[in-house]
């Protein structure tokens, strides 16, 4: 099976060669066949990578991976076809020799920051991750910047430095980590999971625990994690809406499972207790600025970038936890926040070209002049909040059970308070604005278009796709999918380890 490893990482670099060179629907349909035929090859390794790793080369992927290849090539396909639909925009305002070199640039770079974070969980090893993520902050960050807009310029710039820094200290953090290993190892091993694993038990403790921490601080400044999240709400509001999906519902999980790896490590090398708390008080404090921040927000990206900030608290409070049902529901919280977060930030980016607007003062009776879109909002924003029978209500409550079974009653009761308050801000936001009756007209605002009409078919498929996917996950697990979930779970709460 590996050489289906090989094919995942040839495919998306094919779509960018080609996208680079092609315009028009030929670009598009390049980029649709990339994104669904990546989508396969990783649900085609499910049966496989439930009982042992895949490998090819540098290549490895077991049942912890797999989860995060399955969340980014499904939203790296929807992506695809809601492109299609996002470009007719920019080719309506555009002249056509722009509109092709813009389409070549967008579609090239989309391209290969799928094919990095589809690298980042595929290769065997801390420091092969590490560049992995590093790739993904380049190549995102010049997307950013795409739209040639003052706040984009900003905005990648900021998320260019904060980043870069987080990523030097999760640099030294994969240095310490090193040394740790080489005291036992030798100088010529080279930080693949399965060395590191075996021998954890014999590495130095205090190095691990120093190269975890600052791997939580180094990697957690892209995961979003209170306080190195500064960049996220700002880059996410200003990207292209395709970018914004890729950015909240890929690559903060990506970065996550590079600080799942060192966990793992850490917890096999000193014990759970040290990581786990240092993942405690990290998450609860993500969780709780996230909740305060969205009760304010009134920029539709903005507020969904803060909600990306909120689940990542989530996941992080739920690895703390420990426990291998809290780790379930956290590997099924990264698939289900992907598909919420890809139907809710297509959404918004279709009401905010339909509008002309972020504001979300400006975005009323969305219903009636955008149904479909504004329907897929409100249901995906109700979704996020942790309404059954969605996904994430599923996810959502097996990680407060599996926090109430390692006896941490009183961090459950604060998650569960937390997300409420969560709840209160972007349902609130919700209500007043897109599912509000009539348009607020009494404050005119330059750019606002006159005519609002439904998006694009192009548009709307890939937001009912992700809405399904979204209720197919609360309401049913697939066998194969469930096996795969309790086996990372089961590797990353140290009750199995497969080599």
């Amino acid at each position: 099976m590996g050489w289906i490893l090989i094919v995942l990482m040839v495919v998306p670099l094919v779509a960018t060669a080609l996208s680079a060179v092609l315009s028009g629907l030929a670009a598009n349909l390049v980029t649709i066949v990339a994104g669904v035929v990546s989508f396969a090859l990783a649900i085609s390794l499910i049966p496989t990578v439930g009982d042992h790793p895949v490998t090819a080369g540098f290549l490895r992927v077991d049942a912890l991976s797999l989860v995060f290849l399955l969340a980014t090539s499904f939203l790296y396909a929807v992506v695809a076809i809601y492109t299609t639909g996002y470009l007719k925009a920019e080719e309506r305002e555009k002249t056509p020799r722009d509109y092709r070199r813009y389409q070549r640039q967008f579609l090239a770079g989309m391209n290969l920051f799928a094919w990095a974070m589809l690298a980042a969980p595929s290769v065997n090893g801390l420091a092969l991750i590490w560049v992995g993520v590093e790739v993904t902050t380049v190549v995102s960050a010049v997307l950013v910047a795409i739209d040639d807009t003052e706040a984009a310029s900003e905005a990648a710039w900021k998320y260019v430095m904060i980043a870069s820094c987080g990523l030097g200290i999760a640099l030294l953090g994969t240095i310490f980590m090193y040394y740790a290993g080489a005291q036992v190892l030798g100088n010529s091993y080279d930080l693949a999971f399965a060395d590191l694993l075996h021998h954890a038990s014999e590495l130095p403790g205090t190095p691990v625990r120093l190269a975890f921490v600052l791997a939580v601080v180094g990697f957690g400044t892209k995961v979003g994690i209170v306080p190195m999240h500064t960049w996220l709400p700002d880059a996410h509001s200003e990207a292209p809406t395709p970018l914004s999906v890729l950015l909240s519902g890929s690559l903060l999980a990506v970065s996550l499972y590079a600080i799942l790896r060192f966990y793992q490590v850490t917890v096999a090398t000193v014990g759970a207790t040290f990581p786990q708390r240092v993942l405690l008080c990290f998450g609860v404090l993500t969780l709780l600025l996230a909740a305060l921040y969205l009760l304010e927000q009134r920029n539709v990206k903005r507020l969904l970038a803060y909600s990306s900030v909120e689940h990542m608290g989530i996941m992080v409070i739920g690895v703390s936890f420990g426990v291998t049902t809290a780790m379930f529901g956290v590997l099924l919280h990264v698939l289900v926040h992907a598909a919420a977060k890809g139907a809710a930030f297509m959404s918004a980016g279709s009401l905010v070209q339909g509008f002309g607007t972020k504001a979300l003062s400006r975005v009323r009776g969305a219903l009636s002049r955008m149904p479909w879109t504004a329907s897929i909002f409100i249901i995906a924003v109700f979704a996020l909040c942790g309404m059954p029978p969605f996904g994430v209500f599923r996810s959502e409550f097996i990680i407060v059970q599996g926090g109430f079974e390692a006896r941490h009653t009183t961090t459950g009761a604060v998650l569960v308070v937390l997300v409420v308050l969560a709840f209160i801000g972007l349902a609130g936001a919700t209500i007043r604005s897109a599912a509000s009756g009539e348009p607020d007209v009494s404050r005119p605002q330059a750019g606002e278009q006159a005519a609002v009409h439904e998006a694009a078919a192009w548009m709307v498929v890939p937001m009912v796709i992700a809405i399904l996917a979204l209720l197919l996950l609360g309401l049913w697990l697939p066998g194969p999918l469930a096996t795969l979930l309790h086996t990372g779970a089961g590797q990353l709460s140290g009750v199995s380890y497969v080599g």
